[in-house]
């Protein structure tokens, strides 16, 4: 007996994966351990799992054997498959018969543009479900010993993608709230987005903190201030996929972790 037929036996209402379905599943930042039982039962019936490069290969690892692995990957800064292409080929692969497992890092609706795959699977009448994962944004805070929320520290999370190199935000107004800013695909921007939370009113002295491969083996974290992130990170060679955390809750990893914190803060 494998270990998922050993939890399907415990549990009821295992959905079915039917043919002609897409699932449109989040594999989480990572670790298998954070898959969902709903992701788990779809890697384990799909005949394509059509996946990021953010997936874990420990994740896709789990696919039953009778499972195609497609990969459709898509990262910031390197050459990627057009979004629209990924969209029409969850279609032809349901028309076609095949129950279609689409795997994305993180969870499908935050970031994950899991909302455009839906919206092309309804208009050509396909069906689909979509299985929440564990984002990034708050697994990376987690794994950092950085709580997302601390009464008295705030009272709301701001979460933010940082990617495009000529779209036009405003950040002022995120930087006025006085929130902890949550940042994904910022990395390539991180020195102009900082800039501009500072010429907003942030102050420079504001803790930060990069979190790079987040519930891996390779997780990193480095701590700095909002000033000195940007400098620190590329200095220390951080590369993508990382989340960047600006805000009082950063202060709060020394405390939960003490002294093994001191070696990954970036020198003064």
């Amino acid at each position: 007996m494998t270990a998922w037929d050993a939890l399907a036996a415990q549990r009821s209402g295992v959905p079915v994966f039917e043919p002609g379905h897409v699932w449109l599943a989040g594999a989480g930042p990572g670790d298998p351990g954070l898959l969902t039982l709903d992701a788990l039962a779809g890697l384990a019936q799909a005949d394509v799992v059509v996946h990021d490069a953010l997936v874990d290969k420990r994740v896709l690892a789990l696919a039953g054997p009778q499972a195609l692995l497609e990969f459709a990957g898509k990262r910031g800064g390197k050459p990627s498959a057009v979004q629209a292409d990924i969209s029409e080929r969850l279609v032809t692969l349901a028309r076609g018969g095949e129950r279609v497992l689409r795997l994305k890092g993180g969870d499908p609706f935050v970031f994950g543009r899991g909302g455009e795959e839906a919206m092309t699977l309804a208009s050509a009448g396909i069906p689909f479900r979509v299985i929440p994962g564990v984002t990034a944004g708050l697994a990376a805070l987690a794994a950092a010993a950085i709580p997302a929320t601390v009464r008295g520290t705030n009272r709301a999370v701001i979460f933010a993608a940082g990617h495009g190199e000529d779209e036009e935000f405003d950040w002022a107004p995120l930087a006025r709230t006085g929130q902890p800013i949550v940042f994904y695909m910022v990395m390539h921007n991180l020195e102009r987005i900082t800039g501009a939370l500072r010429q907003a009113g942030l102050a420079g002295t504001t803790p930060a903190a990069v979190i790079a491969s987040a519930t891996t083996p390779k997780q990193r974290v480095l701590v700095a201030t909002l000033a000195d992130i940007a400098a620190a990170a590329r200095a220390q060679n951080f590369e993508p996929p990382a989340i960047v955390v600006i805000g009082a809750i950063v202060t709060m990893r020394d405390a939960l972790i003490g002294e093994a914190a001191s070696g990954e803060k970036a020198a003064p």
